[in-house]
């Protein structure tokens, strides 16, 4: 999974190092493009999802089925009071070796796939991914892969910004790579 770190405030550039990959519980990896502050709101509806789940000591945890299937409900259900969420979410994940890859929208449209996109993502880089991406891709072949569309939305896109990060998601856990930029034309 991959994501700038730009916080634009209309067409303006106003943040360069907005994290948005955020880990959620053992199993699954969030990220979100559209307003941060409604993100925000996101994680602290999930840190209270996973806190209460956690309270059931029952050394079982939420897959990212579970999760995804949680944050669809959260925003259709905040589409329906008109009081929308202005985000649309990835959340990837691994649990007992099941992958899972899903999507939800700011007014409760979600799908699986085995790659998905955001925003301008949706239009520039899926195009890419259907072309280029296969099951067995490496774990560095992934990353040229996600870099080449970053590099495509960057020169695309008048608020996106040439910093970015990388994660990993495995059995094991999360990994969630320092920011870096990308190499570009323009130097």
């Amino acid at each position: 999974m991959a994501a700038d770190m730009g916080g634009s405030y209309g067409y303006t550039l106003r943040y360069k190092s907005v994290e948005r990959l955020k880990p959620i519980g053992k199993h699954s990896l969030l990220s979100a493009s559209g307003e941060i502050s409604d993100f925000q709101e996101i994680l602290r509806y999930l840190d209270e999802l996973i806190l209460y789940d956690n309270m059931w000591d029952d050394r079982n945890s939420l897959g990212p089925k579970e999760v995804h299937s949680y944050l669809t409900r959260v925003m259709y259900n905040r589409r329906n009071k008109f009081n929308p969420l202005w985000n649309s979410l990835i959340l990837g994940g691994v649990k007992n070796g099941q992958k899972y890859l899903g999507m939800v929208s700011m007014i409760g449209v979600n799908f699986e796939d085995n790659h998905v996109a955001t925003g301008f993502g949706n239009h520039l880089a899926r195009p890419i991914l259907r072309d280029e991406w296969h099951n067995n891709l490496s774990f560095e072949d992934g990353v040229k892969l996600l870099e080449k569309c970053m590099r495509v939305l960057l020169y695309c896109d008048t608020t996106a910004v040439n910093k970015l990060q990388i994660a990993k998601i495995t059995e094991e856990g999360v990994t969630i790579s320092q920011p870096y930029s990308l190499k570009t034309f323009w130097g």
